[in-house]
């Protein structure tokens, strides 16, 4: 039997300690703090740093918070230093009213183990507040007949402050008839009451003015004034006499509208008039009873009128006036105490203390989710709540104190399962009948970081203006994860990589939440015109996974350049071109040929030739197109020997760009080497000339027979895409087989509109290191072909004098507009891998 005993007790005392413990580790000690109200935002409370017996860091790593229990926070912790500072402005008469004593309790919360502590911070007063009169202006009615040493009792001074901060005394201004005494009340509280020292004589004097003055205790005083007015009346020398002089009664808060409370019964020992007695509440009644309470003025019954809420005020205190109609008129007064007794009428509310934390599926028993307070706005047992869960719930309450409780894991969790609990809880108190509200807490249970953000699609193309603003955006990325959280956070960066042998980073920059691609400065499509942008988007996990997607920046063209002359030389130079002519040259003579270049594509690039000024006009023409310059008739022996000829140059671009050459023509007798047609040259070609054509025709040959099989592919893509469209073009994946693959060859041809165009791109896709360019006018008799290297400028003159040398008169005919495509980009094709 001893055995049996001992080992129960032991395990008694066992169970014991571990609760206490599991206690201890959720609730401490108990803090109290005392600061003055109308302190300044971040005025210090206190350190609770060293209060708590806490480091900077554990308070930081422990995430240590600070709640109210009251709706407005007024503090708030500074995590620096670990003071508790002042949040927000305290005003305690707002707070506590007249009450004694305010204390504010708050709640600090520690995690990492979960712990909570309570403390409670003591609002003191001070003398912020000056008494204050219900009314301004007083008026008193005396009758003279009024004996030596009466009291008339005065409005007492309100002062919202507490304690020596009150209304301390009164002074009333000198006079010949009254003094000022006061008169203890119950509570401890004194009002003033004016005293007539000396018989009223209504015939010296009808009037009396008085300034009666308020003085609190504090420091400095402050004070608050009302005017006094008597009037001094004849007989009626009777007050009216109330049966008590303090009526007290009890209604409980449930009580219904109309209800009759008291009946207060008053005499006057006069006659007729002056013994008819009115009740009313006193002038300084405030509005709060006012709402609640009327009163009959004829019978002295007392209703209620509006709703009692012992939450909102327990006791009324109210004052009576009973004043007869005598002239002058004379009243007296009693109070009326009404106490208001709790009923069970607020349903408990369940108030968060902290927010629910996302648990992990691996979490073990015990683990703490979220605090949580249980509260009722009522009183007694009627204020104790008790709080249950649902049954199978894998979690628990652990009881704290003061209705205080946490809320923990009590059994395994399954995300497969159920990836979010809605716990229900039902708080329920002590009342009769007992009342319960229901609160639902949301517990989501997160995974791990196990999917990569996914972009909307692999790769992007971007089509931009040059010239345009820099900080503009360009384009906006996207991409999505399947994660949640900070899991399924994502930030956007662009990796790095170079651009013409510069940072890609120098051109653009994006936006890390959004996406957002912006240019760093204004692009030239003539230095660049394509470029590609590495965008990685990263979430937030541990460990973090990442993908990426490839942006594809083409510049598109703007007309900002003006036409460059390249021939004549001197032209070109800016100076005047001179030019001589037989006078027996016949009509469509060649006097000379305008040669000049565009540094724009497409139809910024399109050159047209007009000539707007002439000394002549009737003698010479100018191809809309080519820009000969050809007599349009016989030379006479009229026409002055020195002619000056303006030519305009524009593009096809919006806006037009121009530019003027000024042609100087002499007219000479018996000149012997007159300018040849360029026709004439064709059967009278130079060796050299004739060297340079065979050794182009040799090596269009040679690359030819070793290119067949790619330039029959070509041929067919070219055929089959000018039936729907009007461009050939040679991309880097068709050049692989023979070309250097860090180069690449793009040619356009348009033949929209009056001019034929081609544009042959060579070299590194990002440097654009080679440009050629071929205009054909089916206009002219003539087709012409220029090919144009910008990389160098020896080159392009080379290019321009053996074309110009070899082919004078473009011995290029073609018998369809298909086979002239291709014919054209084979050509281009083998003379870009040429040089």
């Amino acid at each position: 039997m001893t055995k049996t005993m001992g080992y129960r007790g032991w395990r008694w005392l066992a169970l014991w300690w571990h609760h206490f413990f599991l206690l201890w580790s959720t609730i401490n000690g108990q803090t109290r703090y005392s600061i003055q109200e109308e302190l300044k935002q971040g005025s210090v409370v206190g350190n609770l740093a060293k209060d708590l017996g806490l480091r900077l860091s554990d308070m930081f790593d422990r995430k240590l918070r600070v709640s109210s229990e009251a709706d407005e926070q007024y503090f708030s912790f500074d995590a620096g230093k670990g003071e508790l500072v002042v949040n927000d402005r305290i005003d305690r008469e707002t707070l506590c009213g007249q009450s004694a004593s305010c204390v504010l309790p708050l709640q600090v919360v520690l995690e990492n183990p979960l712990s909570l502590h309570r403390i409670e911070v003591e609002i003191k007063d001070i003398n912020d507040n000056s008494p204050s009169f219900h009314a301004e202006d007083m008026s008193l009615k005396i009758s003279e007949t009024a004996a030596v040493g009466t009291r008339f009792p005065l409005e007492g001074a309100e002062d919202p402050d507490v304690g020596s901060n009150s209304v301390k005394s009164y002074i009333l201004t000198k006079n010949d008839c009254f003094i000022l005494k006061m008169k203890e009340v119950e509570d401890g509280k004194t009002v003033p009451e004016l005293v007539l020292e000396k018989p009223l004589d209504r015939e010296k004097k009808a009037v009396h003015q008085l300034l009666l003055t308020a003085l609190d205790g504090g420091n400095p005083v402050m004070s608050g004034t009302s005017q006094i007015t008597i009037s001094v009346l004849d007989v009626n020398d009777n007050f009216p006499v109330f049966d008590k002089s303090t009526y007290k009664v009890s209604f409980g808060e449930n009580t219904e509208k109309d209800t009759f409370v008291i009946k207060i019964g008053a005499t006057d020992a006069d006659e007729g008039s002056n013994a008819e007695v009115e009740f009313s509440f006193a002038l300084r009644t405030p509005d709060s009873v006012l709402s609640v309470f009327e009163i009959n003025s004829l019978t002295g019954e007392i209703h209620l009128k509006g709703a009692l809420d012992y939450e909102r005020a327990t006791s009324y205190k109210i004052e009576i006036t009973a004043r007869d109609k005598g002239v002058p008129e004379n009243e007296s007064h009693c109070r009326l105490q009404i106490d208001v007794g709790d009923v069970n009428d607020n349903t408990p509310e369940i108030v968060l203390t902290s927010e629910p934390q996302p648990v992990r599926e691996d979490s073990p028993s015990g683990t703490v989710v979220a605090l949580i307070n249980a509260r009722d706005a009522d009183s007694g047992n009627n204020s104790k709540v008790t709080l249950r869960l649902p049954r199978g719930s894998p979690f628990t309450l652990k009881p704290s104190f003061s209705n205080n409780y946490a809320l923990v894991t009590s059994g395994p969790l399954d995300r497969e399962r159920f990836s979010e609990y809605n716990i229900e809880i039902t708080a329920t108190d002590s009342g009769s009948p007992p009342l319960s509200s229901k609160k639902i807490i949301p517990v989501s249970i997160t995974d791990v970081n196990d999917n990569p953000p996914v972009f909307t699609q692999p790769s992007y193309n971007v089509y931009l203006k040059e010239n345009g603003v820099p900080g503009s955006i360009l384009y906006s990325v996207s991409a999505s994860d399947l994660d949640f959280g900070e899991n399924a956070k994502i930030s956007y960066s662009i990796l790095d990589s170079k651009v013409q042998d510069v940072s890609v980073s120098s051109y653009v920059y994006i936006n890390s939440d959004n996406g957002s691609i912006y240019s760093m400065h204004s692009f030239d499509y003539e230095k660049l015109k394509v470029f590609q942008i590495q965008v990685q988007a990263k979430d937030q996990g541990s460990p973090s996974l990442s993908s990426n997607a490839t942006v594809h920046v083409f510049i598109l063209d703007q007309n900002d350049n003006a036409p460059a002359v390249i021939y004549p030389s001197s032209a070109a130079l800016g100076s005047l071109s001179h030019q001589r002519m037989p006078r027996s040259a016949k009509a469509g003579h060649l006097v000379t040929k305008l040669t000049a270049v565009d540094a724009d594509s497409g139809h910024n690039a399109w050159i047209s030739y007009k000539l707007t000024e002439a000394t002549d006009a009737s003698l010479f023409t100018v191809n809309l197109y080519t820009g000969e310059v050809r007599t349009k008739r016989a030379v006479s022996e009229q026409d002055d020997s020195s002619q000056r000829l303006l030519i305009e140059i524009k593009d096809d671009g919006e806006p037009v760009q121009s530019a003027t050459v000024t042609v100087s023509i002499l007219l000479e007798d018996g000149l012997h080497e007159p300018i040849l047609d360029l026709r004439q040259k064709v059967s009278e070609p130079s060796k050299k000339t004739g060297r340079i054509t065979l050794y182009l025709i040799l090596s269009l040959a040679s690359v030819s027979v070793l290119s067949l099989v790619t330039f029959l592919i070509l041929a067919v893509k070219c055929m089959r895409s000018s039936r729907s469209s009007d461009s050939c073009c040679m991309t880097r994946s068709d050049c692989d087989n023979y070309k250097n693959p860090n180069r690449n060859l793009q040619i356009q041809l348009n033949t929209d509109g009056p001019i034929k165009y081609v544009e042959v791109l060579g070299g590194d896709m990002l440097s654009q290191s080679q440009s050629f360019r071929s205009c054909m006018s089916p206009m002219s008799e003539y087709s012409d072909f220029t090919l144009i290297k910008p990389s160098s400028t020896t080159d392009f003159k080379e290019v321009i004098s053996v074309l110009d040398a070899s082919l004078p008169d473009s011995t290029w005919t073609f018998e369809s507009q298909q086979v002239s495509r291709i014919a054209l980009c084979n050509f281009i094709s083998v003379y870009t891998l040429f040089y």
